[in-house]
């Protein structure tokens, strides 16, 4: 992915507040490690970074050194769009995974794609994941401001707006405190680095923690409804 670093970013600060019907912790009733995919583009894959240093190895380890029973498999493709997501899908996120970081539409926005194509394959993934019974963490993306004012309004609603129809929890910016910051990215000035790989999960931990907390199931009713839409 090739992401220009943002001169102007507004972020809602805090975390989006979880819905009711988040990810149980299933491995404190099976015994089984908790099932994560981090399904997104280069942001996820660890773009020119070695496997350990990627977010989900990163992330997997913060959440075991806390003592939480997780694997998190990286299905990160760098260059990928919402459309190739939608593609592969299916076999990125194997039967089995409890829960799935979605992370795309970085690249969408760079090749100045539809934000209404973007949000259509997102829900779609998202109607999928939930009719198979897995929790949806969704990690949003804001438009480069070089865009222009109307797409960058469009394209940055998708995120919140996805989140309250399919009542998933919210990460408002994956790059949250790395976008701009030059000492935590690669030489492309583009993607994080290690440290600033390492500084994208201190972010995102929050949201991963309560939601693993959380005692309840993704409800049957929200699943329905969505396929009914």
């Amino acid at each position: 992915m090739i992401f220009k670093p943002l001169i102007r970013i507004v972020v809602f600060l805090g975390l989006v507040a979880l819905p009711p019907s988040a990810l149980a912790n299933q491995n404190t009733v099976s015994g089984q490690p908790l099932a994560v995919v981090g399904f997104g583009d280069s942001l996820m894959s660890g773009f020119e970074l070695p496997v350990q240093d990627s977010f989900p190895a990163q992330l997997e380890k913060a959440l075991q050194d806390k003592g939480i029973n997780v694997t998190v498999t990286n299905a990160g493709v760098a260059g990928e769009t919402t459309t190739d997501a939608v593609n592969r899908l299916d076999w990125s996120v194997p039967d089995g995974t409890d829960l799935v970081i979605l992370e795309f539409g970085a690249n969408d926005a760079l090749r100045g794609i539809s934000a209404e194509i973007s949000e259509k394959n997102l829900s779609e993934i998202i109607e999928k994941l939930q009719q198979r019974k897995v929790q949806v963490i969704l990690a949003g993306m804001l438009a480069p401001p070089n865009m222009g004012g109307d797409y960058e309004k469009k394209f940055n609603a998708i995120f919140p707006r996805l989140a309250q129809k399919f009542n998933v929890p919210l990460y408002p910016f994956f790059m949250e405190g790395v976008a701009a910051q030059k000492s935590l990215q690669l030489d492309d000035g583009m993607h994080p680095n290690t440290e600033g790989v390492a500084k994208m999960v201190e972010g995102f931990l929050p949201v991963m923690e309560k939601t693993i907390a959380s005692d309840t199931t993704p409800s049957d009713e929200a699943a329905d409804s969505n396929t009914s839409q």
